[in-house]
């Protein structure tokens, strides 16, 4: 650093200068325009929650991720579950064209979004068009759900419950509902 010395204004002595003003003000003014970049970036990043749509039909591997079912043996039954190994379920009002769980419904019973794949299924997977307009998974012409009662992978709290106007069971790999041992039964449609 170069240190000048600048005559004082009419008064006694003078004042003290550091050199190299030029590159630290180049810096100061950079700092403010990189933190703000940063911002733009992180905010681009983290905007939408679901990938935007491909033109060319591929996919990223987190896309493809999302859109897979596989399976998992609870209590000894082979169910569907989601690519993070949560039970799917299927809703006994549904019909194979439309869900009947809407609004309240939906939000203790997400959706499975559509369409959806899996490795080594015996099966039939396809969409139904919600009331929203928004697409939904079906395995066997059973639209499918999560419940947010499972916190777990390799949980199925929903299965055999009778919530918001019918019986919930699990999906199991033949496409029927399943009984096993966490819910209060039911033997499927």
């Amino acid at each position: 650093m170069i240190t000048r010395k600048i005559p004082g204004r009419g008064g006694s002595g003078s004042a003290l200068r550091t050199g190299g003003g030029r590159a630290r003000l180049r810096m100061l003014l950079a700092l403010p325009a990189a933190a703000a970049a940063a911002a733009a970036l992180v905010a681009c990043s983290s905007a939408g929650a679901s990938p935007a749509p491909s033109s060319s039909g591929s996919s990223s591997p987190a896309a493809a991720a999302a859109n897979t079912v596989k399976t998992a043996t609870i209590a000894g039954v082979t169910v569907l579950t989601n690519s993070k190994g949560v039970t799917l379920y299927s809703f006994a009002p549904d019909t194979s064209t439309a869900s009947k769980c809407d609004a309240t419904c939906a939000q203790s019973w997400p959706p499975v979004q559509g369409p959806v794949t899996a490795a080594g299924v015996t099966g039939t997977f396809g969409t139904i068009t919600r009331s929203d307009g928004s697409t939904q998974a079906t395995f066997d012409g059973h639209p499918l759900y999560t419940f947010v009662g499972d916190t777990a992978p390799g949980q199925n709290k929903g299965n055999g419950l009778n919530a918001a106007g019918g019986l919930w069971h699990e999906i199991t790999t033949s496409g029927t509902a399943g009984s096993s041992s966490s819910g209060s039964g039911g033997s499927g449609y």
